[in-house]
């Protein structure tokens, strides 16, 4: 398999040689480092690599993945990290044109005015940066002699993978992690881990999110090795009782083993599930195959919702025929129901109500590249202000935010990373040469980032609706993500963009959802023989001195119970801590103040919460009307 620059042309091409997408468990050598959350099996390839900059793929160094290239001239830049605040390219805020409009004619490819179906467009582009980066390290004792996986958390655009000379794959997706075997290629001593970054592809065209256009390697890089006998993935599917008594968990799980170990048999798999207490409260054991199928009960069980957010830890073993532990692996699950009945959202039998915002993963100091305890800031900042609910927008967020939104009792709205308003939002919609719209050649690379959304998250309880995606008008190919979540699982699935086109109503998103409605047409709507229960995915807009309405809404609340709340746009301010070059202050800086153009300026900052996680005045309002409703 040789590597193609042309990949980065065709929307047909958004993965070669990745590892499918598969549940987010946590996998350790046996109970004891479980007990101590510390894992031998896997090892952090975050700190400091190689590292050099390219205008262009031209000028890239194309046999910088070589072992022996001298790579003297190379930098050094720190994993995870933006490429622009490491000090390369340029910073660039824009929210609904595509960052070359005004500079270079684009067109998707396999649409109107696209020529040659767009090849060359990224390939072959005066400017598309590429950062190339070099890691050479050693295998950690406890992943020697295994095969030997690498997962990327995160990497903005497009990236090419080589070890040691050889190439491995390529993958897109911005915001969930691309994984590669490296069996073939790892030694124990001095692999020359080499990856290249490239700012645009056709991925551009989907990842249109109203932020700050950066690339590079921003989330955590690890290598993690599979025992002979290894858990790829686990489904846990918990139900309830009709009288919310007692539960039922349906796990379903997918092993693989090392070509040594296919004909053994007296392999064995137990699956045990614990509460909060650390009381086994059902456990089977089976031969370990190759897919484990058990039902475990819980009399008595204990709902999570936000007032409590109860988990149950359930713990997978494998062994061998004389009971040699071979691997552990976990996930904290928790059991409720979320239905809709009689056109209305109910939790645990209960109506929802949705005291949301929206919330870009974002750092003054790290732009998207955040820490856990900027991620816990949050959480708590939530809790006193009666948050109750998040939509991840427009993309899947790092693993560790589901983790904390499942012990802290915030719904999440999973959302796809997918947003393409730059292709049809041009004053009145015009989507001629809209994607993915009902083209069929980029059908594939949005389900594929449904099911990576999917596969991932599946097993948190704070999941509680999938979204395919943010302002990206409707078509076939948005009807077939919404079927690919339907075939799947029974959470409800969310898509604001049918206001956009009406033939689709019945095909996708399973609540009407609309953004900024104002409070007189979301009741026109509710008293108009409605189809389904009324969402706001965005509303009130905190820029300047904003939520000065938002009684008008909360007061729906109490006339209409098919009006389950909404998501405040947004969270928290994107603006980046810089040294002003007059006072040599250290000032908070906003789109539009890099030189960066086009650009749509302060819009950045729309948050309820300034970039340094200060709370604005208008987080009083939200705290009062929230609390009403908690």
């Amino acid at each position: 398999m040789k590597p193609d620059i042309r990949w980065l042309d065709d929307p047909q091409v958004f993965r070669v040689g990745q590892l499918p997408a598969h549940s987010d468990h946590r996998i350790y050598r046996d109970a004891d480092e479980m007990a101590r959350g510390e894992s031998s099996l896997c090892q952090s390839l975050d700190g400091t690599w190689q590292f050099i900059y390219s205008a262009n793929p031209g000028e890239r160094p194309k046999d910088f993945y070589r072992p022996d290239f001298e790579a003297s001239r190379f930098d050094e830049i720190k994993v995870p990290c933006h490429i622009e605040l490491a000090g390369y390219d340029r910073i660039h805020y824009v929210n609904t044109l595509y960052p070359w409009e005004g500079r270079v004619y684009r067109r998707p490819a396999y649409t109107p005015g696209a020529g040659k179906d767009g090849i060359g467009s990224f390939a072959e582009a005066d400017y598309n940066p590429v950062g190339s980066y070099r890691r050479v390290f050693d295998l950690d004792a406890g992943l020697r002699g295994q095969r030997v996986c690498i997962r990327f958390e995160g990497v903005e655009q497009a990236m090419y993978v080589w070890l040691n000379g050889s190439f491995v794959g390529y993958a897109e997706d911005s915001f969930t992690p691309s994984e590669f075997d490296l069996t073939p290629y790892i030694r124990d001593e001095g692999n020359v881990l080499a990856v290249e970054v490239y700012k645009n592809s056709t991925a551009a065209y989907l990842e249109d999110q109203d932020f700050f256009r950066f690339f590079g390697i921003y989330r955590s890089v690890a290598l993690y090795a599979k025992p002979p006998l290894h858990v790829e993935d686990v489904w846990v599917k918990p139900t309830v009782s009709d009288d919310m008594a007692d539960g039922r968990a349906q796990v379903q799980v997918l092993l693989s083993r090392t070509p040594d170990r296919m004909g053994t048999t007296g392999d064995l798999a137990e699956i045990a599930l614990w509460d909060r207490e650390g009381h086994m409260l059902a456990e089977v054991c089976e031969k370990a195959g190759y897919a484990l199928h058990a039902a475990l009960d819980v009399k008595g069980v204990t709902l999570w919702d936000h007032h409590n957010p109860y988990l149950y830890r359930l713990v997978i073993t494998l062994k061998d025929a004389q009971g040699h532990v071979m691997e552990t692996a976990s996930c904290e699950i928790g059991f409720r129901r979320i239905e809709i009945r009689d056109k209305v959202i109910l939790l645990n039998g209960r109506r929802l109500i949705l005291n949301g915002v929206n919330r870009h993963e974002w750092s003054a100091d790290g732009g998207r590249c955040i820490t856990v305890k900027e991620m816990q800031f949050d959480i708590e900042c939530f809790q006193r202000n009666h948050i109750n609910a998040v939509r991840t927008c427009h993309y899947p967020d790092q693993i560790a935010w589901y983790e904390l939104c499942d012990r802290n009792g915030i719904y999440v709205m999973s959302e796809t990373n997918l947003e393409s308003h730059g292709s049809w939002q041009k004053g009145l919609p015009e989507p001629s040469w809209n994607v993915p719209g009902s083209v069929p050649e980029w059908k594939e690379a949005v389900i594929d980032r449904a099911r990576s959304n999917f596969e991932t998250f599946k097993n948190h309880p704070s999941v509680i609706f999938w979204s395919l995606g943010n302002e990206s008008y409707v078509g076939d190919n948005i009807a077939a993500m919404q079927r690919f979540f339907k075939e799947h699982d029974d959470r409800p699935v969310h898509y604001e963009g049918v206001v956009q086109d009406r033939r689709y109503e019945d095909t996708v998103s399973d609540v009407e959802s609309r953004m900024y409605a104002p409070p007189q047409d979301i009741a026109a709507y509710l008293e108009n023989e409605p189809k389904k229960p009324f969402i706001l995915c965005e509303y009130m807009h905190d820029m300047g001195n904003s939520l000065g309405g938002m009684k008008s809404y909360i007061d729906l609340l109490d006339r209409y119970e098919m009006y389950q709340g909404g998501f405040i746009w947004d969270y928290i301010d994107q603006a980046l801590w810089v040294q002003d070059e007059v006072t040599g202050g250290r000032v908070l800086r906003y789109g539009g103040d890099f030189g960066d153009r086009p650009s749509d300026y302060e819009f950045s900052g729309d948050g309820i919460m300034f970039a340094d996680r200060t709370e604005k005045p208008a987080m009083q309002e939200v705290r009062y009307y929230y609390g009403l409703h908690e």
